[in-house]
């Protein structure tokens, strides 16, 4: 167990979990750095640390922490200096009929059943497509920070996409996105442009997207939201190949 020096972090304690395997690269064992304890994470907390490469689930505040691979790298958008391509301008219009809520973190059976519809049309074999309630009431609904759910409807009222979203000090952090798997027209990447545009209307300079894994095709596709910097060694930089 250990501390951070950062200011503001001196009452936190920081240890490592055991190796579990990778869900992003097979074959590799993977290790993470929790912070602890978790009713000491207020937003304030939280904010700093998602600057210092953590992200979370649930009350679970983490970091990759692993052995000999470091394929796991913070990445954020320059809200700011975004630049749609022309599929994405496409995609927005595309999705302009939408109708959006935001709304407070609760249940709802709705919601759940969209998930569970996600997780086994596009994540199959991964264990979330077995998620109970309460797992997914603890992986998305348990929060001590300022989190919200984005609810996007068609205009005849069927749901097509559920975001989950922290609005932090210095930008919002997309915690996780499900949609309707037979669903047409890129609602993943309508999705991130829609948060892109409420980090703007906040007026907050970055949206954090989590992890970077050139390697991975589940988390490759963030580096497609540009300007974007990922965060090497304590420094959040644009890196030298985009």
């Amino acid at each position: 167990m250990s501390h951070l020096s950062e200011p503001g972090f001196e009452t936190l304690q920081f240890y490592s979990t055991a190796i579990y395997p990778c869900s992003y690269l097979p074959g590799l064992g993977a290790r993470s750095q929790v912070a602890a304890p978790t009713h000491l994470i207020t937003n304030d907390t939280y904010s700093q640390l998602v600057e210092q490469g953590f992200r979370r689930s649930g009350l679970f505040t983490y970091r990759p922490h692993c052995d000999r691979c470091q394929a796991c790298l913070p990445i954020r958008v320059d809200v700011n200096n975004f630049k749609a391509t022309r599929t994405q301008r496409k995609t927005w219009k595309r999705h302009s009929d939408l109708v959006i809520r935001e709304l407070p973190l609760h249940w709802n059976t709705e919601h759940f059943e969209l998930y569970q519809r996600y997780q086994s049309g596009r994540h199959p074999g991964a264990g979330m497509d077995e998620d109970s309630r309460s797992q997914y009431t603890q992986f998305l609904l348990t929060s001590r920070v300022n989190s919200k759910i984005i609810e996007f409807r068609l205009p005849t009222g069927l749901l097509q996409m559920v975001s989950i979203v922290d609005v932090l000090d210095t930008g919002l952090s997309s915690v996780y996105t499900f949609f309707d798997p037979d669903a047409s027209g890129s609602l993943g990447t309508y999705g991130v442009l829609w948060q892109l545009d409420l980090s703007r209307r906040l007026q907050l300079p970055w949206l954090y997207l989590g992890y970077w894994i050139r390697e991975s095709r589940k988390m490759a596709y963030k580096s497609q939201y540009r300007p974007f910097q990922i965060l090497r060694h304590g420094v959040w930089a644009e890196p030298p190949t985009a």
